[in-house]
């Protein structure tokens, strides 16, 4: 997949009024220090900040959903009528921000406005795991012009084919393009292009009077490395404070990444997915008991001191079922350590989500960080396990679990990511079959892959499965009440056996 088309009318950055771009006298330097002058522009009207972004400009948009969005500067853009923009972000969590001619993300959300149009062939969307996506802006910013990863591998992202534009009538004008691959030490490896921006749109907390930012909360997510990879970079804040109201080790962003600042007159700060902790929530799942044998199985694999992601829906529920007297540290791709559970309702914060746009607490001793470090974690395999769901899982451990063709899109999000390491463990928990009684384990997935031979167990309502790479499955464990043959019937591959 080619990087994105950068415009060559990027905008130069002008010696401060009153500079000759000549070396500063000692006497000057010492008068500079103790007055600075900002490097960057302080703005009061957002449409002014926004009006120079161009047709056909690239532009990076932060936050992740709706936590850490530049909602006043998406509306004051949306004011300038401007149009065929290219747009990078995590996903597309605003329906109404329009005018887009091309998307760079990991996942739809739920953005019915922009997958009607990517249907109908009137958008682009390049699809990109999000672990990716943060690198490749990482690097746009840090001057490196590509890398390796080994997310992606023995998938469409490797391979090339997954549609970027569809024709009205419906068919494929424009697919992804193979990648180059490298071995590295006897691991596969995709080349990756960096990712650079005429515009980054951020949204931070605070910014002091010379420019430097800081974030609250999971809200600082994909604001951070955008704000290094784009010519312009454009802050919105919730308060500009003088200089030194926060202590210079404090500050997320330096002010020589940051090139205009406003305080947005208001922020809405829509939660997408609101969860509230209640007394009776204990003993989460009882509603369904399937799923709630999952679940407690599930939680059995949890081991005292580790570090764990886990996925939403059953993945995320087997957390309510750790044992107490464990130690469990929760990671989520969004740039949390140490997640808690679901907040009372006096606890909520807009600023405070997981990787499923659900509201959630911080446990002591937890930490917050950007989006390009928490993917350095998960890929450079100090997530020791991570749990998820699936669509469908091979004999071998291929994993599918993002895309149906001509059904569903929902993108990869950070799953490939989260499968790409070989020092992390990666346990599936889904129903056995589908809704219509189709085998979700298979000789081999039908389905796009997330994972090529990246599995290591399966759990379900009826069995767990171990996995190896090459000789399949082992049935270790059987549902009381269940028979071996129960199991076989419903599978759709064959299985060895742990002796009884």
């Amino acid at each position: 997949m080619a990087a994105l088309r950068l415009l060559a009318s990027a905008l130069r950055r002008g010696v401060p009024a009153g500079g000759s771009g000549l070396a500063l006298s000692q006497g000057c330097a010492r008068c500079f220090a103790t007055s600075p002058r900002p490097r960057a522009k302080f703005y009061t009207d957002p449409v002014e900040m926004v009006k120079d972004i161009s047709d056909g400009a690239t532009v990076m948009v932060g936050g992740f959903g709706l936590c850490g969005i530049p909602e006043n500067l998406i509306a004051a853009l949306l004011r300038t009528r401007v149009k065929d923009l290219q747009v990078v972000s995590s996903n597309v969590g605003v329906e109404d921000f329009g005018l887009v001619r091309r998307i760079v993300c990991s996942t739809w959300a739920r953005n019915t406005l922009c997958e009607s149009q990517y249907l109908a062939g009137e958008l682009e969307l390049e699809l990109t795991p999000q672990g990716t996506l943060a690198e490749r802006i990482r690097a746009g910013g840090a001057g490196v012009p590509a890398f390796y990863t080994p997310t992606g591998y023995g998938t469409l992202v490797q391979e090339g084919g997954a549609p970027i534009r569809y024709t009205p009538d419906g068919h494929l004008a424009l697919m992804s393009q193979p990648r180059e691959v490298r071995e590295f030490n006897g691991d596969h490896f995709l080349l990756e292009r960096a990712i650079r921006a005429d515009f980054a749109l951020v949204k931070g907390w605070k910014a002091d009077r010379a420019g430097n930012v800081v974030f609250r909360r999971s809200a600082r997510n994909f604001n951070v490395p955008m704000c290094k990879a784009a010519d312009v970079t454009a802050v919105e804040v919730e308060e500009i404070v003088d200089v030194g109201a926060f202590p210079p080790e404090d500050i997320h962003v330096p002010n020589i990444y940051v090139d205009r600042v406003i305080k947005g007159q208001k922020y809405e700060k829509r939660i997408e997915r609101l969860m509230i902790r209640k007394e009776e929530d204990g003993d989460a799942g009882k509603e369904e008991d399937a799923r709630t044998r999952i679940i407690r199985r599930a939680a059995l694999e949890f081991e005292d001191g580790m570090y764990a992601n886990l996925g939403i829906g059953i993945p995320l529920l087997a957390s309510n079922f750790i044992n107490p007297s464990m130690t469990v540290h929760l990671h989520s791709e969004n740039g949390i350590l140490g997640l808690g559970p679901f907040p009372t309702e006096d606890e909520v914060d807009a600023d405070l989500i997981n990787a499923g746009k659900q509201t959630v607490t911080v446990l002591p001793g937890g930490c917050f960080f950007a989006s390009d470090d928490s993917f350095a974690m998960i890929r450079g395999g100090h997530i020791q396990l991570t749990m998820l769901g699936a669509m469908q899982v091979s004999k071998y451990g291929d994993l599918a679990n993002w895309m149906i063709p001509g059904k569903k899109v929902k993108g990869m999000g950070g799953a490939m990511d989260l499968v790409s390491s070989q020092k992390t463990r990666v346990v599936v928990t889904m129903q056995h079959c589908t809704n219509d009684n189709t085998p979700k384990i298979l000789e081999k997935c039908s389905m796009p892959l997330t994972g090529k031979g990246c599995v290591d167990r399966i759990i379900t309502e009826k069995a767990v499965f171990d996995v190896h790479r090459k000789r399949g499955l082992t049935l270790t464990e059987l549902w009381e009440g269940l028979t071996v043959d129960d199991v076989r019937k419903s599978t759709g591959c064959a299985f060895a056996q742990v002796a009884p």
